[in-house]
């Protein structure tokens, strides 16, 4: 099929030299200015309302946790049902084989690795 004169990709541009572009002056914008003006109703109808006061605008943060001085070197883990060593260690560390680290920073409180509750909680080095 063979492109018509409405197709696309026969159109070109025709830069100067063209018959219709002959005798053009380009657009003078040198005079230009910019504003603003609105037709928004003002109260007393002389002088702009002030903006928003925040003077009395406060922030902060709290915490329910002790503060020590120092960043914690260990947290802690609630174990879950379905839980085991190895599950936590991918959770947390990405990594399933350190359940080991888990177990040992646990030892007063775990006899056998696979003998975790739900509830207790894991200290996590």
């Amino acid at each position: 099929m063979s492109p018509s004169s409405k197709d696309p990709r026969d159109l070109s541009l025709n830069r100067g030299g063209g018959d219709r572009d002959s005798g053009r002056k380009k657009a003078d914008f040198s005079n230009v200015t910019g504003g603003m003006q609105s037709t928004a109703d003002r109260a007393d109808n002389s002088a702009p309302r002030p903006g928003p006061d925040f003077s009395r605008v406060s922030g902060g943060s709290g915490s329910t946790a002790e503060r020590t001085g120092e960043a914690p070197s260990e947290s802690t883990y609630i174990v879950m049902k379905g839980d085991s060593l190895s599950a936590i260690s991918k959770k947390l560390y990405g990594n399933a084989n350190r359940w080991q680290e888990i177990f040992e920073a646990n030892r007063d409180q775990l006899d056998d690795p696979d003998l975790i509750q739900p509830g207790q909680t894991l200290r996590i080095p």
